[in-house]
């Protein structure tokens, strides 16, 4: 009963089997073959609109990547205080800026607010002597497994706009938000005032595979000699490229969201009032106390303490069932 991460979850066969095809032969290096070529295609399609894709090896380089096209050194990047790139990534946003400073917010479920938003930016636009609030970045879904409905996409949009700043998303999980919302991309992103988008595709069964999906073009230059100067742009380019193209096709990166998703919510279920945090995505909150995940732990389950007497499980796209159902069954008797 492994709900540690799906970061553990082995690649899907649909991607491996594109990774087979695409291992033939002599081809261009450097995102200038023909798999990296039909990426922006691809990817505009899904979101209804002309874009620009670079691809990177992890949600981290994304994120930082990101975050440096949008903010000067002297910026300030708002974000949720327990936001992957305030938590996670070891100062990469800080580094890959050049010094820009993480500006935190609070919020339930790790969401940011309109509202903290614009208390956020009255907060810290000051004179010479602070920082200059230059991106809000999200997450979609949050750490704490929330999702970011359209009209609360759309509203952090308009006072990002209002104010000046860029908006990036944390996408690491994007499938799992657009499987919970049933909505269309474009809803939470563009259409809602999004600049970028960390688009994650290996915690849903991809290799080492993810994209920058830059929807304000204007961008695209500045990310592409960041991606390349911070030794991100691969030379074997196709085998990334390969994997995003068959994640895409046949809405496969829905469909195995659409399954973690509702295995969670079973998991949910029967864990009743234990649920700290109600389950929208993959990831399911619970605090049971310390006995409660001893007990949990000695009968074979293996999940991450989020906090005393708190655990997090996550459903990765190759959960078996029967793992589920035995968790099910143990969570029923807390």
């Amino acid at each position: 009963m492994n709900f540690r991460s799906d970061n553990t979850a082995p690649a899907a066969p649909e991607i491996i089997a594109a990774l087979t095809r695409v291992n033939e032969g002599a081809t261009a290096a450097y995102g200038e073959d023909q798999w990296s070529h039909r990426l922006d295609a691809a990817f505009g399609e899904v979101f209804e609109r002309d874009v620009r894709v670079f691809t990177v090896a992890s949600g981290t380089a994304a994120n930082a990547i990101s975050i440096a096209s949008l903010t000067p050194p002297w910026g300030a990047v708002l974000c949720h205080r327990e936001a992957h790139i305030e938590r996670d990534e070891c100062g990469a946003a800080e580094f890959y800026s050049g010094g820009a400073k993480l500006v935190l917010i609070d919020g339930a479920a790790a969401k940011v607010s309109a509202v903290a938003l614009e208390e956020c930016i009255a907060r810290n636009t000051r004179d010479i002597h602070a920082v200059t609030p230059s991106v809000l970045s999200v997450s979609q879904t949050t750490e704490r497994g929330a999702v970011y409905r359209p009209d609360e996409m759309a509203a952090l949009g308009e006072v990002t706009k209002r104010a000046g700043l860029g908006f990036h998303v944390d996408g690491a999980r994007f499938g799992n938000a657009v499987a919970a919302l049933k909505c269309k991309p474009a809803e939470i992103t563009w259409r809602a005032g999004v600049d970028l988008l960390s688009f994650g595709a290996t915690k849903n069964g991809a290799l080492a595979a993810e994209a920058i999906v830059c929807f304000d073009l204007e961008l695209a230059e500045e990310i592409e000699r960041r991606r390349k100067r911070s030794g991100h742009l691969l030379s074997k380019g196709r085998f990334v490229a390969a994997q995003l193209l068959a994640y895409l096709e046949d809405g496969l990166w829905l469909k195995r969201a659409e399954r973690t998703n509702a295995l969670a919510r079973q998991l949910g279920e029967a864990a009743g009032k234990h649920v700290s945090v109600p389950v929208e995505s993959n990831q399911v909150f619970i605090k049971a106390g310390a006995d409660g995940l001893r007990k949990l732990r000695d009968a074979g389950a293996q999940f991450y303490d989020w906090g005393p007497g708190e655990a997090r499980l996550v459903v990765s796209w190759s959960q078996a069932e029967a793992d589920v159902e035995a968790m099910c069954s143990l969570l029923s008797t807390l």
